[in-house]
């Protein structure tokens, strides 16, 4: 059961895991992926390989090789902590870590090769930033402390990020879900990106060091002030192990306590609104209608005449 949890959650968001593959970005991890096997598997290529088979048939390799890979990965999809986006992420970050291994047992020359790829890859081509739907302010440095002091009646909700960190691209889909789902007039989802506004880290003391694991982090708000964050840090400023899915999100943060004191609030603004619209605009009053009397009276009198 510990396996199979996991593996149907895989599948339940399949649809979404073909969307994420169909991008030039994972079309091109995946081809890296299982590059070793295309060598090998390729007329014309594979011919010219070196073999340590018994049968000296170059174009094919000892499946047994592929257990490990394959152990890791079902390891993988038993992780429930975090997202689908981080299971396919960390399993192709595998199979690359593979790819090297068994290049360089094949040919030095050609692990080398990989290698190299494998780096220049990394540097010029970065994951799709997320351009779904979202209910989430950004601010700037200049625009954080007048949004978070403006109303302090509402409850913010911020994430720190920087979009070089693969953590926070990944997390950026799950974030957005959550404003679609908890946003309203007094409970609201902000974003800051710290690794363009340094002034900004230094003043609520979020690091931006790869070392600090710092990135996200999630800041509540309430009445302009820090109330909790989640990686919590510890003395030596390195963030406490916490995974970022929507469970632990909206447990740890009382999302659903949060949002229903947020509606008390969205409804009294909607009572006011009400009632100062009949202040500046007020009835007016109906005509009245003549009296049937004085209409008979008239009539009469025109008859005489």
């Amino acid at each position: 059961m510990a396996l199979l949890t996991p593996l149907f959650a895989f599948l339940y968001h399949l649809p979404q895991v073909y969307k994420w593959l169909l991008k030039p970005y994972y079309v091109a991890s995946l081809f890296m992926s299982i590059a070793f096997l295309l060598v090998r598997k390729t007329p014309g290529i594979c011919e010219h390989l070196s073999t340590q088979r018994e049968d000296g048939n170059p174009c094919d390799f000892d499946w047994v090789i592929l257990y490990t890979p394959s152990a890791v990965i079902l390891q993988q999809l038993t992780l429930a902590n975090i997202t689908v986006e981080q299971h396919v992420g960390n399993i192709i970050l595998f199979c690359k870590v593979a790819n090297v291994i068994l290049f360089f047992r094949l040919d030095i020359r050609m692990g080398l090769l990989y290698l190299t790829l494998c780096i220049v890859f990394l540097m010029t081509c970065k994951p799709p930033l997320y351009m779904g739907p979202e209910y989430i302010k950004y601010f700037s440095d200049k625009t954080i402390d007048e949004e978070l002091e403006r109303d302090s009646r509402v409850t913010w909700i911020v994430e720190f990020f920087a979009n070089w960190s693969p953590e926070c691209q990944s997390f950026a889909s799950v974030y957005a879900d959550l404003s679609l789902k908890y946003n309203c007039a007094g409970l609201k989802f902000g974003k800051v990106d710290i690794g363009r506004y340094s002034e900004v880290s230094k003043k609520y003391k979020v690091s931006t060091s790869p070392l600090s694991k710092q990135l996200p982090s999630l800041v509540l708000f309430q009445g302009g002030k820090e109330v909790m964050r989640r990686p919590q840090v510890d003395k030596k400023g390195r963030a406490v192990s916490w995974s970022f899915t929507e469970e632990n999100i909206i447990r740890e943060f009382n999302l659903n306590e949060l949002y229903q004191k947020s509606k008390k609030l969205n409804k009294t603004k909607g009572e006011k609104n009400e009632k100062m619209s009949e202040s500046q605009f007020p009835p007016v009053p109906e005509e009245e209608e003549p009296e049937a009397e004085t209409q008979e009276i008239d009539n009469e009198s025109k008859k005489d005449k």
